[in-house]
């Protein structure tokens, strides 16, 4: 199952509630995501899809999509994709790690990258999430692994509250 807009029912799914894909491109809004365009697009039982353009917020100056783009694309996906498989009530999950290999280049004009974020473990106290980022062709640019920390909200001692999905 997968939704391209509207509210996601979990039933079958490794997310936790009911999920609504423009509330979570609303929870973006005035970040670096809507900074540099990146918004999500598709859910599915066990992904979480987004899109970036190539332009010039993303590339660098040979007019390549800048590694550091590939990385904030596949920690913003990431990290939303693991903190929709908790009880967001309870729990948040923070980037830890994260390691990108770039396969190749994708140019400016070219129009955008998909990156879709899989779980590789989803533990009590860790997650780890590989993220496949695609041109128009659907070749592989980059792929990354993002490890996330699961913390309990009621034990950081510096009472974050993270606004919620």
């Amino acid at each position: 199952m997968f939704i391209l807009a509207g509210v996601f029912n979990n039933m079958g799914s490794i997310f936790k509630g009911d999920i609504d894909i423009d509330k979570i491109n609303k929870r973006n809004e005035n970040t670096l995501c809507e900074w540099i365009g990146i918004r999500v697009v598709e859910l599915g039982d066990d992904y979480l899809k987004a899109i970036m353009p190539i332009d010039h917020r993303t590339v660098q100056p040979l007019r390549i999509v800048n590694g550091g783009a590939y990385c904030v694309l596949a920690e913003s996906i990431g990290s939303t994709a693991a903190n929709l498989c908790l009880d967001r009530d309870q729990f948040v999950a923070v980037g830890l790690d994260i390691n990108a290999n770039h396969i190749r280049s994708a140019h400016e004009g070219s129009g955008n990258v998909y990156g879709v974020a899989k779980p590789i473990h989803i533990g009590r106290t860790t997650q780890v999430w590989e993220i496949r980022i695609t041109d128009e062709a659907d070749k592989l640019c980059c792929i990354s692994r993002l490890t996330m920390a699961v913390i309990a909200l009621q034990k950081d001692e510096r009472n974050f509250n993270p606004p919620k999905i």
